[in-house]
C-alpha cells in the first residue's frame, strides 16, 4: 500500500535496512524535486517459516544479521552469511546490494544463498512463488533485484538456503615474510579449491595495528615468551617486521575435517615461506572486523577520520594494486594539505578462481582541515 500510494502521489521512496550501505544508495539526491520518504524496513523481522527436509527458511527483509544468526542457531541451523556489518545490516540490504560474507568459500555469496525474493515495485510485485533449486529458463529476474540498491522496489521478504550448524569451528593464523608471498599462498589456496569457510590475508601495516590492540598481559613470563617468538620468527627465519603479513582462518566442519584442512593449508604456507601463528590470532583477527566501524567512531573523538572501500582484482594485479592504491592515498592526503603521514592498510578478503577481493581501510588527522569529508 506504500508504495502504490507512493506511485500515486509521485513520492521518492529509498528503503532502509540498517545503514550500513557504504554506495551512498541511501544519500536523498539534492537536486530531486519530488517529496522523499526514508522507508524503515526495522519492523519487518520475522522468520515467517523453517523448512529442515528441504533446506529452506522465508524471512522477511527487515531482519537484521546478528539476530538472524541467532534466532536460526537456536534452532540449530545456520545460512553462513557473515559480512563485516553483520550487527546492522539485514537481509534486504544484502540482497539489495549483492553482499559478500567472510564465509563465502563454503556458503557462497547472497546470489549462491538465494532461493527466491519478493520485490514490491510501483507497478505490481516481484515474486516467482516456486522455491526450487534451479530453473533453466530465463533471463532470471532475481538476479536483476540483486544488487539494484532499492531502486527498483521495495525487498520485503525471501528464501534462502538453509544449513545445519558445523558440528565443530576452529581458527587459526599463518604469518609470511612479504605480502606477495602471502598473496602466492591465497591464490594456491583458490587454484587448488581448498580454501577454508574463511581465510583473510592483511598487510604489515594492518599487522602491525592489530598488535597494537592487543590486551595487556601482566604474565611475569609474558615478555620472555613473546620475545623467543620473535626472535624465532625474525632471527631463525629471517623475517623482516616491517614487512610481515599474516592470513587469519577460520575452519568449520567435523573435527577430522578440520584436522584434515588445516594439514593441507600448512603444507601449502610452507611452499611460500608460512609459519603456523596459532589459533588465538585467528581468532582475534577474525573478530576484529567487527570492531572497525567502532574503532572507526572512537578516532573521531581524536581527529581523527577514517573509511574504508573494496575492489576486486585479477590474481596477477594484486600486489601491484596494493601497493598502487596505497601510494596514492598517500600522495592525494599531500595534496589536499594533510599534515601527518595516513593509515593506509589493506586486506585480501575473499579467493576467486580468477582473482581476489581487496578490502582498503585509510584514515587521517583532520585537525586543521576545515572539510576533512571532501
Amino acid at each position: 500500500k506504500l508504495v502504490k500510494l507512493a506511485n500515486e502521489h509521485n513520492v521518492v521512496v529509498i528503503p532502509f535496512g540498517g545503514g550500513t550501505s557504504v554506495s551512498g544508495a541511501l544519500t536523498c539526491p539534492t537536486g530531486e524535486q519530488r517529496m522523499i520518504v526514508s522507508l524503515d524496513m526495522h519492523e519487518m523481522n520475522n522468520i515467517k517459516w523453517i523448512d529442515p527436509e528441504n533446506g529452506l527458511v522465508c524471512m522477511e527483509a527487515g531482519i537484521v544479521g546478528q539476530d538472524l544468526k541467532r534466532r536460526l542457531e537456536a534452532e540449530g541451523f545456520t545460512i553462513g552469511h557473515e559480512p563485516d556489518s553483520l550487527e546492522f545490516s539485514s537481509l534486504g540490504g544484502w540482497i539489495a546490494t549483492r553482499a559478500s560474507g567472510m564465509k563465502k568459500n563454503v556458503y557462497g555469496n547472497i546470489e549462491d544463498m538465494l532461493v527466491r525474493v519478493k520485490m514490491v515495485t510501483s507497478i505490481g510485485t516481484i515474486d516467482r512463488k516456486v522455491d526450487v533449486p534451479r530453473l533453466s529458463m530465463g533471463p532470471d529476474i532475481q538476479h536483476v533485484v540483486l544488487g539494484s540498491e532499492g531502486t527498483l522496489g521495495v525487498i520485503t521478504e525471501a528464501v534462502l538456503k538453509l544449513r545445519p550448524l558445523p558440528p565443530a569451528n576452529k581458527y587459526g593464523s599463518i604469518i609470511f615474510p612479504d605480502l606477495e608471498s602471502g598473496v602466492k599462498f591465497m591464490n594456491e589456496l583458490a587454484r587448488q579449491r581448498c580454501a577454508p569457510a574463511s581465510v583473510r590475508l592483511v598487510d604489515n601495516e594492518q599487522f602491525q595495528f592489530g598488535l597494537a590492540l592487543k590486551p595487556l598481559n601482566n604474565s611475569p613470563i609474558k615478555p620472555l615468551v613473546d620475545g623467543l617468538k620473535k626472535a624465532y620468527v625474525t632471527q631463525w627465519h629471517g623475517f623482516d617486521p616491517s614487512r610481515i603479513c599474516v592470513a587469519t582462518l577460520n575452519m568449520e566442519g567435523t573435527a577430522v575435517e578440520i584436522a584434515r584442512q588445516h594439514k593441507t593449508i600448512r603444507t601449502i604456507a610452507a611452499h611460500f615461506r608460512g609459519l603456523d601463528a596459532g589459533e588465538e590470532n585467528g581468532y582475534r583477527g577474525y573478530f576484529l572486523t567487527f570492531m572497525i566501524a567502532y574503532l572507526r567512531d572512537f578516532g573521531m573523538k581524536f581527529h581523527f577520520i577514517a573509511e574504508s572501500f573494496e575492489t576486486s582484482v585479477p590474481w596477477a594485479n594484486v600486489v601491484m594494486l596494493c601497493e598502487g592504491v596505497k601510494q596514492r592515498v598517500k600522495a592525494a592526503c599531500v595534496e589536499n594539505g594533510v599534515k601527518t603521514a595516513p593509515f593506509v592498510s589493506c586486506r585480501v578478503t575473499q579467493v576467486y578462481d580468477t582473482g581476489a577481493c581487496v578490502y582498503f581501510y585509510f584514515g587521517f588527522s583532520w585537525k586543521g582541515i576545515p572539510n576533512p569529508v571532501r
